[in-house]
């Protein structure tokens, strides 16, 4: 069931936000449909189009603010969040989505990516997870698997990825989610769901790119593989995976540990709670991988806490109270000035 939404003040249709730019992504690229998700998303906010505004980086997935028919900013590699940033405290009526890639945001944005999160300033960041530079032609990103063959990595990488989740929910993010780019239902209910929760939400979406690591993805969210691979966190229900839901989660000591279902009680199971405070549970679903674990999808983390533009704000109020300077220009009217007469 989609998140609960303000009503319509205007009646958009999807293709009220598609701009009249072609879309230059290669056919069957995993942007298509999250393209068409946000259109879709943005036509039932009921928001006004000039309340919404699309921000990006650099990268395949930063030429959405192009196919959004909203205001937007196309900023430079790495620095779409500290503009969103700015666009939040100078409007914070504003409903900002930042779209940006792996390398963009885990790489040169990444001080800016942890201090959003630190701060849990109200944003929308959409990370599009392809694994790999794909605009600059291949090279290895902080997310690649470590001995993928890439051109700055002919033998293979030797470096670790990044697990994106780990890093955001280490960082102490409010909300985390991770979707597969083939599943719109998700990705549309989890949309909504960031758009509603105050302060910075990350979606990361894993997104196949299919010149440079086609299949990346596949054992997650392949139809042969996905039910035993890919567990679809539900709030206030078991956690189970596997044909017919076979398999679930147990807690082992301060593990998890995967169990038949049909071995334990109904109250052994471990159930998704996204709204626990304590994020260690969270972090441990976000780290979850093959060959051990399913790779956990869905919303892993949705808590509430006061974001950073509020803060901002509060204080600013606060500190207009303690003084008869309301503004800038009062201050430099004050004390002794003159006017200089030519």
């Amino acid at each position: 069931m989609l998140a609960e939404v303000k009503p319509h003040t205007i009646a958009y249709k999807r293709t009220d936000f598609a701009s009249d730019q072609h879309v230059r992504w290669c056919p069957g690229c995993g942007d298509f449909m999250i393209l068409n998700t946000m259109q879709k998303v943005f036509a039932n906010l009921g928001r006004k189009k000039e309340e919404l505004v699309c921000v990006s980086g650099i990268g395949c997935s930063s030429r959405i603010t192009y196919y959004m028919d909203t205001y937007g900013v196309h900023s430079i590699h790495g620095r779409a969040i500290p503009t969103s940033t700015g666009l939040k405290l100078a409007n914070p009526d504003l409903s900002v989505w930042v779209s940006t890639g792996d390398g963009d945001c885990m790489a040169i944005g990444g001080n800016h990516f942890i201090h959003a999160i630190r701060r849990n300033i109200d944003l929308n960041i959409i990370i599009f997870n392809n694994r790999i530079y794909g605009m600059t032609k291949g090279q290895s990103s902080p997310t690649s698997p470590e001995g993928i063959k890439t051109k700055t990595a002919p033998e293979g990488t030797y470096e670790r990825p990044f697990n994106i989740g780990e890093v955001a929910i280490g960082c102490g993010a409010s909300f985390f989610a991770r979707v597969p780019d083939k599943d719109y239902k998700m990705l549309e209910e989890t949309m909504h769901a960031a758009y509603n929760h105050k302060g910075t939400s990350v979606i990361e979406v894993l997104q196949n790119c299919v010149i440079f690591t086609d299949g990346i993805h596949e054992q997650i969210t392949g139809k042969a593989t996905r039910d035993e691979n890919q567990v679809v966190l539900k709030h206030g229900e078991p956690i189970l995976f596997g044909k017919e839901d076979a398999y679930g989660l147990v807690l082992d000591g301060m593990k998890f540990k995967k169990v038949k279902a049909s071995d334990v009680s109904e109250d052994q199971l471990l159930k998704h709670d996204m709204h626990e405070e304590a994020s260690q549970y969270h972090l441990a679903l976000a780290r979850l991988q093959l060959p051990d674990f399913p790779v956990a999808t869905g919303i892993i983390r949705n808590v509430e806490d006061v974001s950073f533009d509020k803060r901002v704000h509060s204080a600013i109020e606060a500190a207009q109270k303690r003084t008869s300077f309301k503004n800038t220009s009062d201050l430099f009217k004050s004390g002794n000035t003159w006017d200089v007469v030519g």
